[in-house]
């Protein structure tokens, strides 16, 4: 495959099977479903029942900011407070990226944000799963869930309790997200302790709003496994004529390590991390040998599917079909899933297919 150039055609990019690391279920809705369950449930606060004027308020491509960006996720949570639409939203999740071309997903979300209507931690993690179960068994799709505390909130330690509680059942990991800035990892050691005593990967939003004190942080006492983002990795390397030169102490230690970085650049360009797609560092990470991973983070707000961000990501580092494979290789083998599923994957999905395009 060395040396061969990827179709930019986006129907040839969905042919090609993905992984995704990275992909928020409240971020994921689609508009219409966001129209219908807002009807069902009596939520008045919806910006347009519009399918295109909700497209716009909902797309989040000029908010430069991460804290604007988040903002929106006020509709969808307002809408996912049953748990019939939780598990609607997390069917059509898995049906999307199935449509999509991808093979393995770890989808994620935090259940404490969809409690506002008498639903549990349990429940709504329960509804979650079994949507994503009946996607996994219409299509094949292999999924894991991930479950989100939030930064800024004091229950951590009780939603890592209900994610413990379903252990071999789907739930594979745990996550701190919101806000970044002032809200490190030490503030939540009980639940990350908790996590990892049950066998739960860890996976932390770090170096995305807040620089590398943050991934250390997350490293440090967070023991985090993968970083959410990770990007600003770049600050502690040395960038010469668009290349890296030289790595500080933490960035030779999350290379060498292999520490993956579950990078979502359209995400971060609209929260204003960079500029535009060419000025992102993924290129640069990736040419210098970290390990990282294309992903969505949120379909909606950034309007983009795992075969957009293929494709950006191709046409602006100039990434051969064999970057893609040993991108989705390494993606699998992060994963936090069953490793049976990921190893038949990589051997039987995505290197086969990648093999055919040659």
């Amino acid at each position: 495959m060395a040396g061969y150039t990827c179709v930019m055609d986006l129907e040839a990019a969905r042919e090609l099977p993905k992984a995704v690391l990275h992909d928020h279920l409240d971020g994921g809705l689609r508009l219409e479903t966001m129209i219908e369950l807002a009807a069902a449930s009596g939520y008045s606060a919806l910006p347009s029942t519009d399918p295109d004027e909700l497209s716009e308020a909902m797309f989040q491509g000029g908010s430069g900011s991460l804290r604007v960006y988040l903002e929106s996720f006020a509709h969808t949570v307002g809408v996912m407070q049953t748990a019939e639409a939780i598990e609607r939203v997390a069917y059509e999740a898995g049906i999307d990226h199935h449509r999509d071309g991808v093979v393995y997903a770890e989808l994620r979300f935090g259940p404490s944000l969809l409690t506002e209507q008498g639903l549990s931690r349990e429940d709504a993690i329960e509804s979650a799963l079994l949507g994503l179960r009946g996607a996994a068994t219409e299509t094949g799709l292999v999924f894991g869930l991930i479950i989100s505390a939030i930064r800024q909130d004091h229950d951590s330690d009780d939603v890592a309790a209900a994610a413990a509680r379903y252990v071999g059942e789907g739930v594979v990991g745990f996550d701190l997200a919101g806000r970044e800035i002032g809200h490190p990892p030490d503030d939540h050691l009980p639940a990350l302790n908790r996590a990892r005593e049950h066998g739960l990967g860890i996976t932390l939003h770090a170096g995305e709003a807040a620089g590398t004190e943050s991934i250390a942080a997350a490293l440090g006492k967070g023991g985090a496994q993968r970083l959410g983002h990770g990007v600003r990795i770049i600050d502690d390397c040395k960038v010469d004529g668009g290349e890296i030169t030289a790595l500080g102490s933490l960035a030779t230690r999350v290379r060498d390590q292999r520490i993956p970085l579950e990078v979502a650049v359209c995400s971060n360009i609209h929260t204003g991390l960079a500029p535009d797609v060419a000025a992102h560092p993924f290129g640069m990470l990736y040419r210098a040998g970290f390990n990282v991973s294309i992903n969505t983070d949120n379909r909606l707000m950034s309007r983009v599917s795992m075969s957009s961000e293929v494709m950006a990501a191709v046409e602006a580092f100039d990434l051969t079909a064999e970057d893609i494979c040993a991108i989705t290789v390494d993606t699998l083998r992060a994963g936090f899933g069953d490793w049976e599923d990921r190893q038949r994957l990589i051997d039987d999905v995505v290197v086969a297919a990648y093999t055919a395009t040659t």
